[in-house]
């Protein structure tokens, strides 16, 4: 448990993951409780800094007097097989990041399937296009259904695991039959020609320096999104847009599956504008 005592806190979050030293998870959950009057403890769940496996941290937080947890890299899909999922769509990602304990169970929410699009649709109105997606783990998956929820007329799956990427667009297939699907060995074969390129692997994020496709792949990119945000301002964002691309950070989609999950776990809206100048003061 947090070092703040039961009693004085209103709700106990936490976020179970790896490498996850800089992520801004709880200055956004506990400035979301100060806006609506809740009193919030978030905790930093490593498994390995514990001495413990994810199976083991998840026990703890659904018998500790948590409310609910975040989940990220690499244990979406673990925490996808331990929890009850109403949403049809989450169910078929086999993905989650949002789990809310409630009335004896563990509810799985994905709002990086959400967050997304709303981050797209803030970003843009046109339809995504052809889109090279790289990397097709937990996020990817999320990002992929969200693809289709929006519209994209192409996706071209690159993983180094390329069994992972074949399971998901077979997923993808179900779930539309309007959206083309293939899988490809290389990024830069994925990004030649498309319209999008969306990175959804840790390469770029704070002790995984690099960049997941080479600058040459980018040319005559419409848009590019890189669900790395720690840091914000990653080397495949600067070559997309210095190849003339929009880009949409990854802080976006951070921001909205915030909210979305503190929706979940608190059942209060937020003033948004305000989060987020709240979210620029806390920097």
């Amino acid at each position: 448990m947090s070092a703040e005592t039961t009693d004085e806190i209103d709700l106990q979050l936490g976020l179970i993951g790896d490498n996850i030293a800089a992520s801004r998870a709880p200055v956004l959950h506990r400035l979301c409780g100060e806006q609506t009057g809740l009193r919030v403890a978030y905790d930093r769940l490593v498994p390995r800094e514990r001495g413990e496996d994810f199976d083991e941290v998840f026990a703890f937080c659904a018998g500790g007097g948590f409310r609910g947890i975040n989940v990220t890299y690499p244990y979406k899909e673990r925490a996808a097989r331990k929890v009850e999922i109403a949403d049809p769509m989450v169910e078929a990602m086999g993905a989650v990041n949002t789990v809310v304990f409630e009335e004896g169970a563990a509810r799985g929410y994905n709002t990086d399937f959400s967050g997304f699009v709303a981050a797209y649709r803030a970003a843009t109105a046109r339809d995504p296009g052809t889109v090279c997606m790289i990397g097709t783990g937990g996020v990817g998956r999320a990002i992929a259904f969200a693809l289709l929820e929006l519209g994209a007329e192409e996706i071209r799956l690159v993983d180094r695991d390329a069994a992972k990427a074949e399971a998901l667009a077979d997923d993808l297939r179900r779930a539309s039959s309007t959206t083309r699907l293939t899988v490809l060995g290389a990024a830069e074969d994925g990004a030649r020609g498309a319209d999008g390129v969306v990175n959804c692997t840790p390469v770029g994020m704070v002790g995984y320096e690099g960049t997941p496709v080479a600058a040459s792949a980018l040319a005559g990119l419409r848009w590019a999104f890189d669900a790395v945000y720690t840091p914000a301002d990653t080397t495949f964002l600067g070559d997309a847009q210095a190849a003339g691309a929009e880009v949409i950070s990854g802080y976006e989609l951070f921001f909205w599956q915030g909210v979305h999950a503190w929706s979940r776990f608190s059942g209060r809206p937020v003033d948004e504008d305000a989060l987020r100048a709240a979210l620029k003061r806390a920097e």
